[in-house]
């Protein structure tokens, strides 16, 4: 699905664009996904795990998203950098079609500048949308609670918990939280 682009501002005053992510994007999120799964233990790999991404799968990935009618996927430049994305996708099973999951990250330099919130607001309103949802779900990693109090600001609340799921190199066991958000009409 493609989204119309959206400049807006940040609150450090600099203009951002958020759309849907194109073939000149491809780099930039190469480069994100590396440098972000460095920044913190929230995301789900680590550095090394990069190298399975390539520009050839990027594209098909930003191919496929664009064209999909289910789900969505933005990016957000800022001073011509990738500086984060995110991504909905809803269910197309009779009995799950009602449910989308979304997912959001940041790199650490962007953080605080209303990005993540902007980004949330688009999401809900693609969710809003579409007729048949009705709760939009998302996981967090314990401890992170920066993402959880953006997920609560946009409407989220805990619903499950899944203990042990995220195993650091240290051996640290982090539980994840299950959230959800009900659409409103």
């Amino acid at each position: 699905m493609i989204i119309k682009d959206t400049e807006f501002v940040l609150k450090d005053g600099r203009k951002a664009l958020l759309r849907s992510p194109k073939d000149e994007d491809i780099r930039g999120v190469l480069d994100y996904l590396y440098v972000s799964a460095g920044e913190t233990e929230f995301i789900l790999r680590y550095p090394e795990e990069c190298g399975k991404y390539t520009y050839e799968g990027e594209k098909a990935l930003f191919d496929r998203i664009n064209a999909s009618e289910n789900e969505a996927m933005l990016v957000c430049i800022v001073d011509g950098k990738v500086a984060g994305n995110c991504q909905i996708a809803w269910k197309t099973g009779l009995k799950t079609r009602h449910r989308a999951s979304v997912a959001i990250a940041l790199l650490k330099e962007f953080w605080n500048l209303g990005i993540g919130t902007r980004m949330f607001e688009e999401m809900i309103r693609i969710a809003e949308a579409n007729e048949n949802l009705i709760q939009m779900e998302l996981e967090f990693v314990e401890d992170n609670t920066r993402a959880r109090a953006l997920y609560e600001k946009m409407g989220f609340r805990i619903t499950g918990i899944n203990p042990n799921a995220i195993r650091l190199r240290d051996g640290t066991l982090l539980n994840e939280y299950c959230m959800i958000r009900e659409i409103r009409r």
